[in-house]
């Protein structure tokens, strides 16, 4: 079967090929990513005569951002690193992460096609390549073990419709599976559904989301933080369709007890602004759509983001948050955003019932009372009411157990993968 799907990547090619360049017309590829994916670049030299040599791979930005504190391990411990994506956005944002590191070096990942692949990884001196969640490339497996380099696939996330599809070529999967030295699961779901394949090697350390980076920039403009000391404010993040309405009608709900209510939101996508804008304006809501740098307006009431990378702001400054992607029910079997940066942050975490996702960070977090699941709006107006009474607190206690929490993941998982650098 490995053979079958190495053939059809050949024949396929130009159609890949093409399906770049049209993403290039639609302005989701630039000129060096499109180099990247298609051609080996003059870039791919970059580290080559290094001895002490890690690939890091994630899908986006989000995969990335949760192995910051290992690539930074490894960093501090000599090594340099390598870095690649799939998206604009992610490489936007590594470039500005890691702006002037000179131990770290961004490439968009090549398609999987034996040719790109093997020419890819006979450029590198790798001691260790490390794929994150569920990027899984036979090619690119395939050459990495032909030619003897340790791999590991980390925060491992093999969800139920993950496994179903693998599980159609049963022999296929283990085979490709049986390829990476180390599975350290994201899950008891994953570590189970990797026992099924057969995986050699299986730790199921926890979510390597527990130890993502806090921003160390949490000040909101002081003109700003202003604005919502003389409201009752509250905020709804990473919100996706529907999921606005629900938080607008919650706040003409509160405005009925509190005149001076402030509702934030931030969607997932940045590019629904405009029509959460009109959604406002049907409900006779005064809304201001929120650029990073703006000055609120004295008669804004709903406040919607328009920026990447500013949720730290508002969990720092919020008491009470409402995590999107939990309520409508098409969310089923995929629902649930990160909640583990505003539980650090000290928030009131609000969710609906659909956090497939999250489900285990979520259990974790209602267990220590961080989180709490609510299913319509006159739960979470009511909710929402009783944590205007009160200033946020910061409960150190809880802050600590997590910090802990975080440690033990983080020694887990750099001890796991050092073992394998020879």
């Amino acid at each position: 079967m490995l053979s079958i799907y190495r053939f059809l990547t050949i024949i396929f090619f130009p159609l890949f090929v093409l399906v770049i360049f049209y993403r290039r017309i639609l302005k989701k590829e630039n000129n060096l990513s499109l180099k990247q994916k298609i051609f080996t670049s003059k870039k791919i030299g970059f580290f080559k005569d290094e001895e002490n040599l890690i690939w890091f791979h994630g899908a986006s930005i989000g995969e990335i951002t949760s192995a910051i504190p290992i690539i930074n391990y490894f960093i501090n411990n000599n090594f340099k690193i390598i870095l690649t994506t799939t998206t604009l956005s992610s490489a936007k944002i590594i470039n500005k992460i890691f702006e002037n590191n000179k131990n770290i070096t961004h490439h968009f990942l090549p398609l999987d096609v034996p040719h790109l692949t093997k020419k890819f990884i006979k450029k590198w001196n790798l001691k260790l390549v490390c794929f994150i969640d569920s990027e899984i490339w036979p090619n690119f497996i395939f050459e990495i073990k032909k030619n003897k380099i340790p791999l590991a696939l980390i925060n491992a996330r093999i969800t139920k419709k993950t496994f179903k599809k693998w599980n159609k070529f049963p022999n296929f999967a283990k085979k490709i599976f049986s390829f990476f030295d180390i599975c350290i699961s994201c899950s008891n779901e994953s570590y189970k559904n990797l026992e099924a394949f057969n995986v050699k090697n299986i730790k199921n350390i926890g979510n390597l989301k527990f130890i993502d980076n806090i921003s160390t920039n949490l000040d909101l403009d002081e003109k700003v933080k202003n604005v919502f000391d003389n409201h009752k404010t509250w905020f709804a993040a990473s919100t996706h369709e529907k999921e606005e309405i629900f938080c607008l009608i919650i706040h003409k709900h509160l405005k009925k007890i509190h005149q001076n209510i402030l509702t934030i939101i931030a969607p997932r996508h940045i590019k629904r602004v405009n029509n959460i804008f009109s959604e406002c304006l049907n409900l006779k809501l005064k809304a201001q759509i929120f650029n990073e740098g703006d000055e609120v307006r004295e008669d804004a009431e709903i406040l919607i983001i328009n920026s990447f990378g500013q949720l730290p702001k508002y969990f720092n400054y919020c008491k009470s948050v409402f995590m999107g992607k939990s309520l409508p029910r098409r969310f089923i079997s995929t629902g649930g955003q990160n909640p583990i940066e505003a539980a650090k942050l000290s928030c009131k975490i609000y969710h609906g019932p659909y956090i497939y996702n999250f489900k285990e960070v979520y259990n974790y977090l209602n267990k220590i009372n961080i989180s709490e699941e609510v299913s319509s709006l006159e739960e979470l107006t009511l909710k929402l009411l009783e944590d205007f009474k009160k200033p946020k607190k910061i409960d150190k206690n809880i802050l600590n157990e997590i910090s802990n929490y975080s440690k033990m993941i983080f020694n887990g998982y750099t001890k796991e993968l050092s073992k394998l650098i020879k």
